[in-house]
This record gives C-alpha cells, structure tokens and sequence, in this order.
C-alpha cells in the first residue's frame, strides 16, 4: 500500500533542515549516521502540521462589528415598577470575575459562593483538570532517558556426575546488579506533537472548568430569580384568593336580599375554587426551584435551607457590558474548549505521522555479576553493553496509512465543531440582546397593564355593590387582574434573568476570576487572555 500520505510539506522541512544533501542522497548512509549517536539528530523539527489559534476570520457567516441583524438601542426602555429600570449597553465594557454581586442579593451572592465551593460538579471539573495536568507531565518525560535499576540473585542446582558415578550435584547463587539507560531519539517530533496534544488537553479541562463554574453560578441565580418571582405569585395568588372570598361573601349577601342570582353564586365559587388550583402548581414548582438550589449546592433538599428570596430585594444593573464580536471569540469557554480540542486533534495527526518513519532508539547498560555478594561490584566482574536499533515499518496491511488518515478527519472535524460552536455563541448573544430590548418593552406593558385592570376591577366591584353593572363584569374584571398580575411578576423577573443570560453568554468574566491555581511549573499550556 502507498505510503504518500505523509505529508510531503513536513517531510521536506524536517529532511532539508537537518540532513545534508550528501545523506539526503544516500539513505542507508542517514541510517548509520542515526545508529553512530544522536548528535546528528538532536536538533529534529516536528512533523505534521503547526497550530495556529483560529481567528475571526476563520468563523463563516459572521457580520463583524455587531451581534443582530441591526444593531440595538444603546438604552432600554425603562418602566415605573421595581426592576423596571433602563440598561445602558456599554460595548467593550469587561465583566467583573463575580458579575453576580452586581444584583446587590445578599441572598444570591451566599448561594452562588456555596455552590462554587460545595458542588460536586466543580469539583469533578477540578480532578479532571488535575489528571490532564499529571499526564502532560507524564508525557513530558518521554522527551528524556529512563533510567532503570535491577538487582537480582539466583539460586541452581547442576548435576556434576558423570555416568554411573554418584558425585553430588553443584549447588551455587549468582548475582548481578546494573542499570539500564534507553533513549529514544524524537527525530521526526513524534514525542514532542505528543506532549502538545497532552497540554493542549489540560487547556481543554481548563476551559471545561470554566464552562461549569459559569454554568453553576447562572444555573443558581436564574434559580434564585426564579424563586423569588414563584414567591411573589403565590403571595399575589394568595390576596387573590382572599379577594374571591370576600367577593363571594358579597354575592351571597346580595343573594339573600334578592339582588344576586344563585347562578351568581355559584359562578364566584367556581372561581374561588379555580384561583386556588391556580395556587398548587405554583407551589410546587418553587418547591422544585428550591430542590434544585439544594442540588446545586451538593446537598439534599432536606439538608439545606435556603435564605428567603424576594424580587424587590434584587437590583437590576444599569449598565450591560457588551463585548464586540472578535473578543467573544477568547471570552467563551466553550469556544476556547473547542479550539483547545482542534490542538489537540491537530498534534495527533503529527503523532500519527511520525508512527510511519524510522525510529531510533538507544540502549546502554553496565552491571555487575558474582558468585557472591562481596565480589558483586569487583571491576573483574563488570560488564556493559551498548544497543542503538533503528526501527521502520515496511508491511503493516495499511494500519498506520488509514490511522493517518482517520486523524486528519478528526482534525477536521474538530476544526467544524469549533465553527459551529462559534456560530452558537453569536446566536446566543444575539437572542440574549434582543430578549434584552424586547423584554423591557413587554415588562412596561405589563405594567400599564396591570395598573389598568386594577382600576378596572375596583370601578367593577364599586358599582357592582350600588347595583350598577352584573356580576359578569366584576368576573370579567377579576380575571383580567389576575392575568395581568402575574404576567407582570414574571416580566420583572425576565429582566433579571436576561442579565444573566447576557452575562453568560459572554462568558462570565472568568478571566478576572484568581481563585484558580496556577498549572504546575514546566506545564506549557496556551496563555489565558
């Protein structure tokens, strides 16, 4: 089978740069220079193809300089409710290491702390993180000699009798000790692709880290914004219920004086009755929302208790950090995991490759053998010995050619995974953005609609009493209300979560996080921006 797939640009570097054109023309004279000593290869570039950090340019399909199709207002709109406060858009602004701080929550800032510190998810990520480092020091090793050390004795027994003669046997010990040297000489870079595919697979669990501290903190504050919007319906469903009760008493009182029907009546039991079923389902929602507050504390749900979480007690930041498009590239932790991968896949195709081409080794050893322990380390009993083998594959059935070939569709599939990826993080800035604005818009309308139906309803109820409209209005007024309420509660609390979704979605500012430890010295991993 062919063995042209070895790239032909790296082979030429590799033979141009280090072997003289009089053993470029006579290859068993390359050869024999390998096998008289490694000075003449000492100086081996690396085959396969280099890594270069893919850039902007690299991402198809991507407008620079802005996120949407049109680029949004630099202002929210800005509503006369708590939480309904204008956002200014502040492009190239950074974002704070602990951009959860920033909602003034006592309560938030607690639980997020808790979590980073308790979750086993982080600490999962955290051992990961400490295998990868390990094992590229591992790998780092095979850039050196090992040394091996072996001490042994051995007791035999041969038969020193001659036929018919009854001569007892020789019964003897033999010792021996020494040490053992082997080199392999990374002519071709094989060792050294190895050891950047092992750093860059730290790089990776590093950003992996990143992307679960990220998604632990906004998974607790959207929890906790959650939490408390939940509280906030079931106290608004709660006065509800106690409305329709007090609206119920009222019907049977004009029931009983002739001015309600009994169909009036039974029509506000009903909706007694529907507003407290409408109560359940929130109740146990927030008790899930609390569940998983507890699990992302590393904790069962009967384990922990968790601080009261109120709405008005959050502040909405009034200035939104917006990084421009080539910054979110470095910014997002996925990103970086998924260039982080490419490197990798990148440094095992020269692995791949070097697994076709000579490969020399070098073996030394001295030592010492005796009949006894005393004479061991005598200079008449020493003995040594050197060993260089050169090593090429000839018939292999095409298992190394097409393991080549299988690495460079891993690298290309690595290189459209992180595109893709990519394109994800721009769509997700960009709905994040628009639900930014058009929240906003939504959480004034609520509120113009809520203030509207309450004076609806008390205009009904007011004229009900004086027997100026039917009980179907104050019904109709009553529902209207309700919706209205609870659709505003929920629209505060989506402009809280926006600013999470915006903040995580950018990144979360973990490169102003210094809570991380440093990479072990000698660990050469791609510097953090």
């Amino acid at each position: 089978m062919s063995a042209e797939p070895i790239p032909r640009r790296s082979r030429r570097l590799c033979w141009k740069r280090l072997v003289p054109v009089s053993l470029r023309r006579r290859p068993w004279l390359l050869l024999a220079t390998s096998l008289a000593g490694p000075s003449a290869l000492l100086a081996g570039c690396a085959v396969g193809p280099d890594f270069h950090r893919p850039g902007y340019g690299d991402a198809t399909h991507l407008t620079p300089g802005r996120y949407n199709e049109t680029a949004p207002d630099a202002v929210t709109v800005a509503s006369k409710v708590a939480g309904g406060e204008a956002q200014h858009l502040v492009v190239g602004r950074d974002i704070p290491g602990e951009w959860w701080q920033l909602f003034r929550s006592p309560a938030i800032t607690t639980l997020v702390a808790t979590a980073l510190r308790d979750s086993p998810s982080i600490d999962a990520a955290n051992a990961a993180l400490r295998v990868a480092q390990e094992q590229a020091m591992a790998q780092q090793g095979t850039l050196f000699p090992q040394i091996d050390g072996t001490i042994s004795r051995s007791r035999q027994e041969e038969p020193l009798s001659l036929e018919g003669s009854q001569s007892p046997p020789l019964l003897f010990s033999d010792y021996s000790a020494g040490l053992t040297l082997s080199y392999t000489l990374d002519f071709w870079g094989g060792l050294r692709r190895a050891v950047e595919q092992a750093e860059a697979q730290v790089d990776y669990q590093r950003y992996q880290l990143e992307a679960a501290y990220l998604a632990l903190s906004a998974g607790v504050a959207n929890s906790a914004i959650l939490a408390a919007s939940l509280q906030g319906q079931i106290a608004v469903q709660q006065q509800l219920i106690g409305f329709e009760q007090k609206q119920l008493d009222t019907v049977r009182q004009q029931f009983e004086l002739g001015g309600a029907t009994g169909t009036d009546v039974a029509t506000q039991q009903a909706q007694v009755a529907e507003a407290q079923t409408t109560l359940v389902p929130l109740q146990t929602e927030l008790v899930q929302t609390r569940d998983q507050l507890a699990s992302y504390l590393g904790q069962a749900p009967s384990g922990v208790v968790i601080p009261p979480l109120d709405l008005d007690g959050l502040t909405l930041p009034g200035e939104l950090p917006v990084s421009v498009p080539s910054a979110l590239l470095a910014q997002r932790p996925d990103i970086r995991a998924a260039e982080a991968n490419l490197h990798q896949q990148t440094a095992a195709l020269g692995v791949a490759i070097s697994m076709r081409l000579p490969n020399v080794t070098l073996t030394a050893s001295v030592g010492s053998s005796a009949a006894d322990t005393h004479q061991l380390f005598s200079p008449t009993n020493g003995m040594w010995s050197l060993v260089n083998q050169a090593v090429q594959p000839i018939f292999d059935a095409g298992q190394l050619l097409h393991k080549q070939r299988a690495q460079k569709a891993a690298m290309q599939q690595a290189a459209a995974q992180w595109r893709n990826t990519v394109v994800q993080a721009f769509q997700n800035v960009a709905d994040v953005l628009a639900a930014v604005q058009n929240d906003a818009v939504a959480l004034n309308y609520a509120n113009i609609a809520q203030t509207a139906a309450a004076r609806s309803l008390s205009l009904a109820s007011l004229q009900y009493k004086l027997g100026g409209v039917s009980y179907l209005s104050v019904l109709s007024a009553q529902q209207t209300y309700q919706n209205t309420v609870i659709t505003l509660i929920r629209a505060r609390a989506a402009r809280f979560t926006d600013s999470v979704a915006l903040y995580q979605a950018l990144g979360g500012g973990w490169w102003n996080r210094n809570d991380l430890p440093p990479p072990p010295p000698g660990l050469f991993s791609s510097p953090l921006p």
